[in-house]
């Protein structure tokens, strides 16, 4: 499995089934960190759901912000799956903390981390033009950190329909 790959596609696309599939077929330690934060019964429902469908083989590390240091700390035998920077990335304007260096800081960390790293993210500009500045602010950001992001991966997956293909690189089996 390569470096460090991101999977992309629309909500409810097949993105994260399809990131678990190839973290599943690896026979390393597989590590979850995961952004969401639950604020309601809804989300609490979703969080448990997935816990569930990933099984017992996995450990979970709850990071919302600090990605950073949740990827330093792992081991260069471990897989990580970080599911999503969506959520990371709206966690980070909702705390209003400099977007650009925390997107930089991040990249950084993706790029020097001993660690094999599956990344998930949202793909949001193929809809329409938002209304408010806060939704065309994240569009905008999310637009930029997923660049960010993929031009640093040896991988790049989109997923489409449950379907996934290759953007950049060859796709993983």
């Amino acid at each position: 499995m390569p470096a460090l790959t991101l999977v992309l596609g629309g909500a409810a696309s097949g993105k994260s089934r399809y990131a678990e599939s190839l973290v599943q077929a690896t026979d390393q330690k597989r590590i979850y960190i995961a952004t969401a934060q639950a604020f309601d019964e809804e989300m609490r429902a979703k969080i448990a759901a997935h816990k569930i469908q990933r099984g017992p083989n996995w450990m979970t590390i709850e990071c919302p912000i600090d990605l950073c240091d949740a990827i330093s700390g792992c081991a260069p035998d471990d897989v990580v799956l970080i599911d999503c920077l969506t959520l990371w990335l709206t966690n980070v304007l909702l705390t209003e903390r400099d977007v650009d260096a925390e997107m930089d800081a991040l990249v950084a960390s993706l790029s020097s981390a001993s660690a094999t790293i599956l990344v998930v993210s949202n793909e949001v500009g193929q809809g329409i033009v938002p209304d408010n500045a806060l939704s065309r602010q994240f569009r905008s950001a999310q637009g930029r950190l997923n660049q960010k992001v993929a031009e640093h991966a040896d991988t790049v997956v989109g997923v489409m329909a449950g379907l996934p293909f290759a953007l950049k690189g060859p796709l993983p089996l």
